[in-house]
């Protein structure tokens, strides 16, 4: 079987997250670039389709393609990780620090990946700025407004929607990054982080990478938006709540239904396979004895 107990996901969280904090900032910058860019590229996919077909749902099932291809290529999604590294720091795995380092460097590679795109993108469904008729230039100004000034109107209440939204949001992307660890299997891991990631795109919750490519694309493409508009109103309070959501909702409450309170007896030690003689008992209580 290629399934993977939940007590062996958990001390693969950590470990992910141990890794992820530990990449250079070259590599932090090229992968979160690419993470940007496939996100995006998943986002025109989605929007075509649901245009094409009259059927938002239809996008919503085609999205997760995105996903998929960044989990599997190893790339970097800021959002993912803000379940997996704070539990690396949390064990003592790595630091705060590093931690920090990470998701600023990621979120500069989303940005360039996601701006890069939207170039590319906007030259071609204007066909080099020559052609405004294209429904997919409408659909991306709406939806740059509907995220920004759409917020902005309600005042307050509006950025507490916003942030809201993206707490639901990367709840459930960070249990798509999760997911993937439950297999063994590319099929298993490919279906396994699908359902969630369709869950939250499928309804309207705000995802900040999606953001960082939708928002400039409208502006790019004529939206009423500022870029006073795009961070206060949305880039701010849309990051913060998918930190809290990957955080809380993803990565601490996950440790503590594996793990517990309990003290001297970390993640690593629950994950610890049996039935593999004194040699494995032997190791488990030397962990056990050193934390």
């Amino acid at each position: 079987m290629d399934y993977v107990k939940p007590n062996e996901v958990l001390s693969s969280m950590i470990e992910a997250g141990k890794t992820k904090a530990e990449l250079s900032i070259l590599q932090l910058i090229v992968r979160g670039g690419l993470g940007g860019a496939i996100l995006a590229c998943a986002t025109t996919l989605a929007y075509t389709a649901a245009a094409q077909t009259k059927l938002p749902m239809i996008g919503a099932l085609l999205f997760p393609v995105g996903f998929v291809m960044i989990i599997l290529l190893g790339f970097e999604l800021v959002t993912g990780s803000f379940a997996l590294i704070p539990l690396a720091v949390l064990e003592k795995k790595t630091s705060t620090a590093r931690m920090l380092n990470n998701f600023f460097w990621v979120i500069i590679g989303h940005l360039i990946g996601c701006a890069v795109y939207a170039a590319l993108y906007g030259l071609t469904i204007t066909k080099m700025g020559t052609d405004m008729s294209n429904p997919m230039i409408q659909t991306l100004i709406t939806t740059s407004e509907a995220k920004t000034t759409a917020y902005k109107s309600m005042g307050a209440d509006g950025m507490g929607l916003a942030f809201i939204k993206a707490i639901l949001c990367n709840w459930m992307v960070t249990l798509g990054a999760v997911l993937a660890m439950t297999s063994k299997s590319t099929a298993g891991k490919i279906t396994a982080m699908w359902l969630p990631i369709l869950t939250f795109f499928a309804q309207g919750f705000e995802h900040t990478v999606v953001n960082m490519f939708v928002i400039p694309a409208g502006m790019m493409l004529g939206a009423n938006v500022s870029f006073a508009d795009w961070w206060i109103w949305n880039g701010i309070p849309v990051l913060l709540g998918n930190l809290v959501g990957g955080v809380l909702f993803t990565g601490l409450l996950i440790y503590l239904a594996q793990n517990g309170f309990r003290s001297g007896r970390s993640a690593t030690t629950v994950a610890m396979p049996s039935g593999h003689g004194e040699g494995a008992i032997a190791k488990t209580a030397t962990l056990e004895k050193s934390l």
